[in-house]
């Protein structure tokens, strides 16, 4: 008896210090991040700074409106494109795909999540980039190019969380709604999946954040120019890449700008996550 309390009270010391590990990485990102970045946001401007239009760091003008509006429209067309081709894939993984071809695609939608940022970033450049100029005009090199790739990208995440969602829901909900006389798909998609609505915006809202802190390979295909969006066919910057691409040579100013960039990425992040708590609260009240 001693000695299952000795090894309990051991695991918990193990464990309260992963958490108090995981909560210090936390803040000390934080510290450095507001540290770093509100200097700069002081000299700069505030107001300047967030809603200027125009990003000139050679001239000392650093406003990243552009970059801002160029994330949202980014994460926000992703998700549009990916959300709904991920749900069906949940959903037929969960309940309608038969045991055989779940070991294969299973597998195939695991290995979608281990693949290199920069090799989706090529294949986007290959492949996605000639078929948007083909199609829809430019050069291909943009929003659209973009947001099609990071919905290839968050695909994944959205399938693997909302699938163990699904798997969650108790199967007596099923069972009482095929007893009532629905059929298969009225018993999935009207009983089974609203019971799993939590989980399935925790994957949607995981996917975003995938989808908003992606670099290297949305860099490769997007044009990277810092201007405001002006259509699916037109080069763009998110915050992500503008951070990827010009912290290599900044100095003095730019480097405080280029900070407060990521200082504003990272309260996005915390926003969404916010929003997302608040949101499961109120689904759960």
């Amino acid at each position: 008896m001693k000695t299952n309390a000795f090894r309990e009270k051991a695991m918990r010391a193990v464990f309260l210090s992963a958490a108090c590990v995981s909560v210090l990485a936390v803040l000390l990102i934080s510290l450095f991040l507001f540290g770093g970045g509100f200097p700069g946001m002081a000299k700069i401007g505030f107001f300047e700074f967030l809603f200027g239009q125009i990003w000139k760091p050679m001239n000392g003008i650093f406003g990243i409106l552009p970059m801002i509006l160029g994330s949202i429209y980014i994460t926000g067309y992703a998700l549009l494109l990916g959300t709904p081709v991920a749900l069906l894939t949940a959903i037929y993984l969960a309940r309608f795909c038969p045991q055989r071809l779940y070991r294969v695609l299973k597998p195939a939608v695991s290995l979608l999540a281990g693949i290199p940022s920069v090799v989706y970033g090529f294949f986007g450049l290959i492949v996605i980039v000639p078929t948007v100029r083909q199609w829809f005009g430019g050069n291909g090199y943009s929003l659209l190019s973009g947001s099609t790739l990071l919905a290839m990208m968050i695909l994944p995440t959205v399938i693997t969380v909302t699938e163990a969602a699904l798997r969650a829901v108790p199967e007596t909900y099923y069972e009482a709604a095929l007893a009532l006389g629905a059929p298969h798909e009225r018993a999935v998609f009207f009983v089974q999946l609203p019971a799993a609505k939590s989980g399935v915006l925790a994957g949607i809202v995981l996917g975003a954040g995938r989808a908003i802190g992606e670099t290297t390979a949305v860099a490769m295909v997007i044009g990277n120019q810092a201007r405001m969006p002006a259509g699916l066919v037109r080069g763009l910057r998110t915050l992500t890449t503008n951070v990827f691409l010009e912290m290599g040579y900044s100095a003095d100013l730019h480097r405080e700008a280029l900070v407060a960039t990521a200082v504003v990425l990272f309260v996005f992040i915390l926003l969404i996550n916010l929003f997302f708590g608040m949101l499961k609260r109120r689904m759960l009240a």
